[in-house]
């Protein structure tokens, strides 16, 4: 007596469906190699062929011509039941093809000991007498068998349940906290920044232009010694020269426009001193010498010189006795001079956001699109080339890149 033959047929609905998921860029290879040996098998082809030509074992071509062949009758209905949407019979033709769910091995770790390696890996080291300063994957494990949380544990499985938590204990970031020793003051100055940058739009209708300005000091003029590689292929990186010439610094003073995200009236020199600064602003001022000006600025004493103080009073037309500067008045001192600088009712104006705060002015954002686009990778033979791209990234930047920042934060919180 012969033995009964298993024959898989395919109706032209299925075909399709199956030639989809070959064609699919987005189908998993082991779907594809799934589909092509149905396709096979339906053909006619022997197991043992199929096996060879696929580089599986036979076992493998027996379980899907199985699954298939028991699933057939069930795909018939499917098909001829008109309540069915297409997406959904293309799902359950995938799910014939899909690894049924399995239990897997039993957990080694329980919760409770996960935690534990965890809060090691989130230990800081900083008032510790240890010899580094940062974990590694075996110190964490070695320290998990240390202190009795696990009897043994190897730095694989560390790495996964830090992985799943998303902590990378191997990294760090800086960041700076304020110095302002109030909260109070501190909530006032960061508020009042954040109140002026979100009314930016309705300000800029009235004409009032708000600008965040800062000064970035130190850029180098670097030329390399040799003349860069290009990506070429099994190379794809381009090949720069690790040593250089120096030729020089520049500072850069920069007045980024919060409504439109342009950048206004940039100075560009060897210094930053006082009468720069007020220089700066007097340019800045004379591109619209009628209208309200009010610049977002760090705490600097350059942003609340005595020279500026002079120079927003002559520009203001306020003819009142600015004091001595040291003694008395408002020239008297820092704080005197920036509650008048401050002072709402100007034509010109400075808001000051709190210290150690530079994350709160917007120009900053901009100063790290400039290093990465042009200063870090740039190649400068002199500071007049220097400071000849600089202008041309930003004229670059001002027409096809600028836009206004999407300033989401309205201040700390204020406590419960």
């Amino acid at each position: 007596m012969g033995i009964f033959k298993k024959c898989i047929n395919l109706s032209d609905r299925l075909r399709r469906e199956l030639e989809n998921i070959i064609n699919r860029h987005k189908s998993p290879q082991f779907l594809v190699k799934r589909v092509q040996i149905i396709f096979e098998l339906a053909s006619g082809k022997r197991k043992s062929t199929v096996s060879k030509e696929h580089k599986v074992t036979r076992k493998t071509v027996e379980k899907w011509h199985n699954r298939w062949y028991e699933a057939e009758d069930h795909l018939t209905k499917l098909e001829n039941d008109p309540d069915i949407e297409s997406n959904e019979f293309s799902a359950k033709v995938i799910d014939i093809l899909q690894d049924q769910p399995r239990s897997g091995a039993p957990a080694k770790f329980e919760p409770e000991q996960i935690c534990g390696i965890i809060s090691i890996a989130c230990e800081v080291k900083d008032d510790s007498n240890d010899a580094t300063s940062r974990w590694t994957l075996k110190e964490i494990a070695d320290n998990a068998v240390k202190k009795n949380i696990v009897t043994s544990i190897s730095p694989s499985s560390v790495w996964r349940f830090l992985d799943e938590a998303k902590i990378k204990p191997h990294k760090s970031q800086y960041w700076t906290n304020t110095t302002e020793k109030d909260p109070d003051v501190f909530d006032k100055q960061c508020r009042e920044v954040c109140d002026i940058y979100h009314d930016a739009p309705k300000l800029h209708e009235q004409g009032v232009h708000l600008v965040s300005n800062d000064e970035k000091t130190g850029i180098q003029a670097l030329q390399r010694t040799h003349v860069t590689q290009p990506a070429r292929p099994y190379k794809n990186a381009q090949r720069v020269e690790y040593n250089y010439e120096r030729h020089g610094t520049l500072c850069l003073i920069a007045n980024f426009e919060i409504a439109t995200g342009k950048i206004v009236a940039p100075t560009i020199g060897k210094t930053r001193t006082e009468e720069d600064y007020v220089a700066h602003i007097a340019k800045t001022v004379e591109t619209a010498p009628n209208a309200p000006w009010i610049f977002v600025v760090d705490q600097l004493n350059t942003h609340k010189s005595a020279s500026l103080v002079e120079f927003v009073a002559e520009k203001c037309k306020i003819n009142i006795d600015l004091g001595t500067k040291g003694k008395n008045g408002i020239l008297k001192s820092m704080e005197t001079r920036q509650v008048f600088l401050n002072d709402p009712r100007h034509q010109i104006r400075f808001i000051y956001t709190p210290k150690h705060s530079s994350w709160l002015n917007q120009v900053e954002i901009w100063f790290s699109i400039l290093t990465r686009r042009l200063i870090k990778h740039g190649n400068f033979c002199s500071l007049e080339n220097l400071k000849s791209r600089i202008l041309k990234f930003i004229d670059f930047f001002n027409k096809i890149m600028a836009k206004p920042f999407k300033w989401t934060y309205k201040g700390r919180p204020l406590a419960a």
